[in-house]
């Protein structure tokens, strides 16, 4: 009795909404107009996002504390010796792979060429400003960062092949040079294992034999506003002189990359989609003015078609608008919000123009619309509240994904928007072709359509044109019109009974059969895609960068910190071997190791008291020249006067040898390590700043679409306690599963992983899939009182051809996105379309078939001579002095 009630207070007041939006057509038009007009001058202060990297990366991850924390102990403007590039990352920096087309980068033409490069990438210069009385010349040695002896820090790598270039020029014997860990010429250990790629040995191990890839990185400072634009102007430079380098040296490949690499080529998809989407626009305009005409050129109205896609643009443009006005940034993984105001508006407008056909035509426009409102807004309220349920708990706090949250918000407001224009502009415009349609006058012209007798005398083409039914060519209409619409007419003569013909039901369950095998198939080997690469335009600097760096650089992991950040009894042997041990396996730079290796070497014990251990590693070892470099590795705390220091805080670097799975290795060593750090007797930590995307990336991607996934089912629940039928929520949480189920298996096997693209468009699919199953579900449960399949049948032609126009026009808007040339868009094409082809499936083939034989059931309520009896009725068409009138009359 309650949903009852609530069910008959909604439909009453959204009849009384739609006779007042009737009785002011010209004000719900020129209102939503002239706002966005307003709001879209804001695009003064239109702003793109900088901070990319924050964005991919999970918002709150142990990680990110790890990070800060070694930021704290060894900044990288301390280092005063050696950089390790894969293990810092600074603010700006520059860097390049350098390849051969022939022989290795060690061969002497190579080598030469290799340096000449590295000398003018030292010496290069950048004006700022560029023009002006106040302009200074601004060089790498200006902006790089010093040693202890005020000389910038340089790649280990240059160091050896400057002594290789030196022996070679004096003709001495060229010193050997070892892989991953070498010694340069004052003693000292370097690991050159991320410097040096695609390395061939020599058969009795006797160092490196020649290496296909050469990886040099310069550091730069940026202390505060002005230094940063430097350092961004030198970065733009850099990547210059190497393209210009790169054509005067034919032989050699470079492919370099900058700290602004990542944002500029992520935001470069949306430069390179904006044609596309005019295009999508172009095409969906095209099928939506076919999916409005009829033959009857008064009862079509192709102009509805065009302004559904205005009222979806003005939304966009105001929803934008709000965006610039509230300081909001823009980034790329946008590009989907069109496609999900796309499919709810293209649904809303096709289920009202369906309504408006099926009203009677003597009634008055007012009436009408009201009727139009009264029928379908509750449904479209209800889908337009699933879409907020998803995206508003997906752009809560409880997201960790910084894009996810903030493209959720962005959508959710653009929904609330377009449902909100959809009520008001296009309800009016609605309004203003339906007077047209009162009036007799043509659909797309305007014009007045003639009467019979006076289009007898036209020729061929203009009757053709100018087709219209008139009273005086009325018939009984027990039979459908022959003037009805296409899709139609075909749903309601062939589709309608051949779905629900006897011998095709086993077909369509065995059809159903094997796309949950295939979703399953692809459910199981689902893969994580943390590459923030994969999100960027194809043919970028950071692809190119991306892909030299996997095929030459792969053999080891990126250099891993180990640190210690608690004072340690060093001197204890149990700590020393427990240390030694940890680090066992792994290719390493150790200050202890090679402490320890210092005493053995002067016939000293290991295990010292703790004043003499610390007095020789800091007057003795940190002494030597080869040993110089690991001060950098060592904290010192002071303790009482004349009483030596403890040793606060430590690193040593480890290196794991990998294969080809690279950041699936890296993710079990993250794990493995830190389940040892928990039962360590010593406290250590370790990072790398690529566990930033590695660190909880499958539980912060996937924990929004499973929140938004339980606050549909939830709602669902709620709404069928008062406002929907218990069955019809079932129905639909089912049918929302399975489409999920497959959209995510089959994007899998069509090689889209689960990365933040992909589940923002999971998290869309929720919606879009209750849009076009939702009404069809609806109308069928209505009914009583006949059978399944005549009610399956009619909640087809009511509801399914909408939802098969949304679903043309909606496919057809995407094909030329799925042409620019963008990981990210191609994510974008593939998981959106699956989407519309899975919700095609279970709106048009599984839930027409299954509704057939599955409860809920049509004899329930009905008893033959009650008053609840629904009564049997016939329509008889009826002349009347001006217009068609349908009179009811009970048999």
């Amino acid at each position: 009795m309650l949903r009852q009630v609530l069910h008959a207070g909604l439909r009453t007041s959204f009849h009384a909404l739609g006779r007042f939006v009737a009785s002011h057509p010209v004000f719900f038009a020129s209102g939503p107009v002239l706002l966005s007009i307003l709001l879209g001058a804001s695009f003064s202060r239109y702003r793109v996002e900088e901070d990319v990297e924050s964005m991919l990366a999970p918002k709150h991850s142990l990680a990110k504390i790890e990070g800060n924390l070694v930021d704290s102990l060894f900044p990288v403007n301390r280092s005063k010796h050696a950089l390790y590039s894969d293990l810092q990352t600074p603010g700006r920096y520059g860097r390049v792979i350098v390849t051969t087309r022939k022989g290795s980068v060690l061969d002497p033409v190579h080598l030469d060429t290799i340096l000449q490069l590295h000398r003018r990438i030292y010496q290069m210069q950048v004006t700022v400003p560029a023009t002006g009385f106040n302009s200074f010349n601004y060089s790498f040695s200006y902006l790089c960062l010093p040693d202890d002896k005020n000389i910038c820090i340089i790649d280990d790598i240059i160091r050896a092949m400057e002594e290789i270039q030196s022996a070679r020029a004096s003709n001495r014997s060229v010193p050997i040079l070892r892989y991953p860990i070498t010694q340069l010429a004052d003693g000292r250990q370097a690991y050159i294992g991320h410097q040096l790629g695609g390395v061939q040995g020599w058969a009795r191990g006797e160092g490196v034999r020649s290496a296909r890839a050469l990886q040099l990185t310069y550091y730069l400072q940026a202390r505060g506003g002005l230094m940063d634009r430097v350092a961004s102007q030198w970065e733009k430079a850099f990547c210059a002189e190497l393209q210009h380098f790169v054509a005067l040296h034919p032989k050699l490949e470079l492919y370099p990359s900058a700290s602004s690499s990542l944002r500029t080529d992520f935001q470069f998809s949306s430069v390179l989609a904006r044609r596309p989407l005019l295009a999508s626009l172009g095409v969906c305009g095209v099928l939506a003015v076919l999916c409005c005409s009829m033959r009857d050129c008064v009862r079509s109205k192709p102009w509805l078609g065009l302004l559904a896609l205005l009222s979806i643009t003005l939304s966009g443009l105001t929803a934008a608008g709000i965006l610039n006005l509230t300081g909001a940034t823009y980034n790329s993984t946008y590009l989907g919000i069109p496609f999900v105001m796309l499919g709810h508006g293209l649904f809303g407008s096709f289920e009202m123009l369906s309504s408006w056909r099926r009203t009677r035509e003597d009634q008055h426009v007012k009436e009408r619309v009201a009727s139009v409102f009264e029928d379908v807004m509750l449904r479209f309220s209800g889908s337009t509240m699933l879409h907020l349920m998803t995206l508003g708990l997906a752009a809560s706090p409880l997201t960790n994904m910084e894009a996810v949250r903030l493209f959720c918000r962005t959508a959710a407001l653009a929904v609330t928007i377009s449902y909100v224009y959809m009520l008001s502009f296009y309800s009016s415009c609605l309004v203003f072709t339906g007077y047209l349609e009162t009036g007799y006058r043509h659909g797309c012209f305007c014009r007045r359509v003639p009467k019979p007798d006076r289009l007898d005398s036209k020729p061929a083409w203009y009757r053709c044109l100018m087709y219209t039914r008139y009273q005086d060519e009325t018939q009984t209409t027990n039979t459908s019109h022959p003037d009805s619409h296409l899709l139609l007419g075909c749903m309601r003569r062939c589709y309608g009974d051949w779905i629900t013909n006897t011998y095709v039901k086993p077909f369509v369950v065995l059809l159903y059969l094997v796309y949950i095998s295939f979703g399953l198939m692809g459910f199981l080997q689902v893969t994580q895609g943390s590459d923030p690469s994969a999100l960027v335009a194809m043919d970028t600097a950071t692809v190119l960068y991306t892909r030299a760096q996997q095929r030459y650089f792969s053999s080891y992991s990126p250099v891993i910190g180990f640190y210690i950040y608690e004072s340690a009894p060093y001197w204890n042997a149990t700590v020393q071997r427990d240390l030694l041990e940890y680090a066992k396996g792994f290719q390493r730079i150790s200050w202890l190791e090679a402490y320890l290796n210092y005493l053995s070497e002067h016939n000293q014990s290991t295990s010292q008291p703790r004043e003499n251990f610390t007095h020789t590693l800091r007057h003795s070892f940190l002494r030597e020249p080869q040993f110089a470099h690991f001060a950098d590795d060592i904290i010192f705390a002071e303790r009482g006067q004349g009483e030596e220091p403890d040793v606060a805080a430590s690193r040593i670097f480890l290196v794991a040898k990998t294969t080809e799975n690279k950041r699936e290795e890296m993710s079990v060593l993250l794990d493995t390590l830190r389940r040892l750090s928990l039962t360590s007797r010593v406290r250590f930590l370790i990072f790398n700043p690529s566990f930033v995307y590695l660190d909880r990336y499958a539980a912060a991607v996937s924990s929004p679409l499973r929140h938004s996934l339980l606050a549909v089912l939830f709602l669902l629940g709620l709404s069928s306690l008062a406002v929907v039928e218990p069955l019809v929520s079932v129905w639909l949480g089912l049918t929302l599963l399975s489409v999920q189920f497959g959209v995510l298996g089959f994007m899998t096997l069509w090689g889209v992983e689960l990365d933040c693209m992909s589940v923002l468009c999971l998290i869309s699919a929720l919606g879009h899939s209750a849009d076009c199953s939702g009404p069809l579900l609806c109308g069928f449960a209505s009914g009583r009182g006949e059978s399944r399949t005549r009610w399956v049948r009619v909640a087809l032609e009511r509801h399914g051809v909408p939802s098969l126009q949304t679903l043309i026009c909606y496919s057809a808007a995407l094909v030329p996105v799925g042409s620019v040339h963008s990981n990210l868009t191609h994510t974008l094409f593939r998981c959106l379309t699956l989407t519309a082809g899975c919700s095609a499936l279970h709106t048009l083939a599984f839930l027409p078939t299954l509704l057939t034989f599955l409860p809920p059931s049509k004899s329930r309520g009905h008893r033959p001579g009650g008053e609840g009896q629904r009564q049997e009725v016939e329509c008889v068409e009826m002349n009347d002095s001006t217009r068609v009138v349908d009179q009811i009359t009970t048999v």
